[in-house]
């Protein structure tokens, strides 16, 4: 019988990305989306976007990114942050995780370089 090395890759070869950290992100950006748009009553958040979501790992940590129009930004955080617990626990409960990941939330800024750089080429 032969041994498995716990040594993991050999130097030089890229390891396998893991999907489960993917697949939990994908999950955690679907039901923050649907609350946000169903459940949270908070009017500071009812014109966000959850654009993406990066999970560590470990599952750990979960940065929660969202776009909204840039007059709203700093009350959408503040929601955001003020609603963290409820999302959390609705996670815990619709994902059937054993640990939830901790949440972060962070303007996704994405649209607005967009934004400029089609002003910039237009004015080329």
């Amino acid at each position: 019988m032969s041994r498995r090395s716990k040594a993991g890759p050999l130097p030089g070869v890229l390891a396998k990305p893991k999907r489960r950290p993917a697949r939990v992100a994908d999950s955690i950006r679907n039901e923050v989306a649907l609350l946000v748009l169903q459940k949270i009553k908070d009017p500071r958040i009812k014109n966000i976007t959850i654009t993406k979501v990066k999970v560590t790992d470990d599952l750990r940590n979960a940065i929660i990114f969202f776009s909204c129009t840039e007059d709203l930004m700093d009350s959408a955080e503040k929601g955001l942050l003020s609603s963290k617990g409820f999302i959390r626990s609705h996670l815990a409960k619709e994902l059937g995780m054993r640990c939830v990941p901790e949440l972060s939330f962070e303007r996704d800024l994405t649209l607005f370089y967009q934004e400029n750089v089609e002003r910039l080429l237009k004015d080329v």
